[in-house]
């Protein structure tokens, strides 16, 4: 198990946050997220079956992502945080608003939203593997994107053609 960790720890990811409104709202960070397929457009993300989340989904409802910019990485930590509040209260700063498609928070400043309804769920040892159609993909904010590596958060800067051209 902790040769699994050390060796996944060495790829890097992407940081997204996977959201749900309704009655039970709800928010978690999560690096175990990728594209499926483009026709019909499906991403997955893979969550804990203790997780506060897996209910959410596991109903077949419908769920929001948000790609968060290298500078939300506070953002990340509150929703990987397991004392954040309960409902609508962990949903505080950064701004945000609705989604049509689902419902779901969308939040502000990040790179990219979509908007998913689940339409398979797979138990994959302690975890379920959600896949879901993708409902709306809209891109917004500019910059970087907050990366997981190593264990720790990275935020990526852009190199300009002829600083790469330097190395």
């Amino acid at each position: 198990m902790e040769d699994l960790r050390r060796v996944m720890s060495a790829f890097a990811t992407g940081v997204t946050v996977i959201t749900v409104g309704g009655d039970s709202p709800n928010g978690m960070t999560v690096n175990a997220f990728g594209s499926v397929s483009l026709d019909p457009p499906l991403v997955l993300c893979c969550v804990s079956r203790t997780a506060r989340m897996h209910g959410s989904l596991s109903t077949g409802g419908g769920f929001a992502v948000s790609v968060l910019n290298s500078d939300q990485e506070d953002v990340a930590r509150r929703f990987a945080h397991p004392s954040r509040p309960h409902g609508w209260e962990q949903f505080g700063p950064p701004e945000w608003r609705l989604g049509p498609y689902t419902g779901s928070p969308l939040l502000a400043g990040a790179l990219a939203w979509l908007e998913c309804r689940v339409v398979q769920e797979t138990v994959a040892g302690d975890h379920s593997v959600f896949i879901a159609r993708v409902l709306d993909a809209t891109t917004g904010g500019v910059g970087p994107a907050l990366v997981f590596h190593g264990s720790a958060f990275h935020r990526m800067r852009r190199v300009s053609a002829a600083e790469a051209a330097a190395d």
